[in-house]
């Protein structure tokens, strides 16, 4: 037999939510230094531009998408990261 952990949360495998995150809702918490709405909001940005590069390297790896494919969607994350950085801590 085997025996299987319940998931976090409420602790309920039938729970809707299990697994799912708002994309609002930080993965981690920050601890900057300068906390404002919009460091916090880039931080949840670069989470996911972490976690994104995470399953495109585990694409190519696997041999699901070439490297030229992994580094041209990778190099469209960045700049949309690199963008929201400019509109949320460059501006000024």
């Amino acid at each position: 037999m085997v025996s299987r952990t319940p998931p976090p949360g409420n602790g309920h495998w039938d729970s809707p939510n299990d697994g799912v995150r708002s994309p609002m809702e930080a993965h981690d918490s920050y601890r900057g230094d300068h906390w404002t709405p919009e460091r916090l909001m880039f931080h949840q940005n670069l989470e996911t531009f972490a976690e994104r590069v995470g399953l495109i390297v585990g694409l190519q790896g696997n041999g699901k998408i070439t490297q030229e494919e992994a580094y041209a969607q990778i190099r469209t994350i960045w700049k949309s990261l690199k963008k929201s950085k400019d509109l949320l801590i460059d501006r000024g």
